[in-house]
């Protein structure tokens, strides 16, 4: 068991530390335009989601957040430009559950999700539900057939 003293000793310690830490200046971000990557068309849910939150961003950041649609082959066509840009934080994907699900779906993907894309922040939850005909026997799901289904 520490003292009191070294305990307070500590504490202070960690607080000037965090001080010191909190000063630091990091680079001007972003300095040029930010590419967006949307792997939906415009017009739908997916593509004015990241126009709200692109024109909010320009805003508060100064700098122009370009949304660019690249449809086609769910988010795959999307998610490779994304992974064969310059890794610079200037082109970006707005991932939907597609991404991951497409991991899962095709075994020819000229790129690994998980290991070429990093996550920055999450902006927005849908919740997920299933229904069945009301004549189904079924009127709920146990917790080993949920975690069955997560491993698909």
């Amino acid at each position: 068991m520490i003292s009191r003293r070294t305990a307070i000793c500590l504490t202070a310690i960690g607080l000037s530390a965090i001080a010191s830490i909190g000063s630091a200046q990091a680079a001007d971000y972003p300095t040029r335009p930010v590419r967006w990557v949307v792997g939906y068309p415009p017009g739908g849910a997916t593509d004015i989601i990241a126009r709200l939150i692109g024109q909010r961003l320009s805003e508060k950041l100064g700098q122009q957040f370009v949304i660019e649609n690249k449809p086609g082959a769910g988010n795959n066509i999307a998610t490779e430009s994304v992974v064969n840009a310059e890794p610079d934080g200037y082109t970006v994907l707005l991932v939907n559950p597609a991404n991951y699900v497409n991991a899962s779906l095709y075994a020819n993907l000229k790129f690994n999700f998980v290991r070429d894309i990093a996550p920055i922040a999450g902006i927005i939850s849908t919740p997920g539900v299933m229904e069945v005909t009301p004549s189904f026997p079924a009127k709920r799901l146990t917790e080993k057939e949920l975690s069955d289904l997560s491993g698909l």
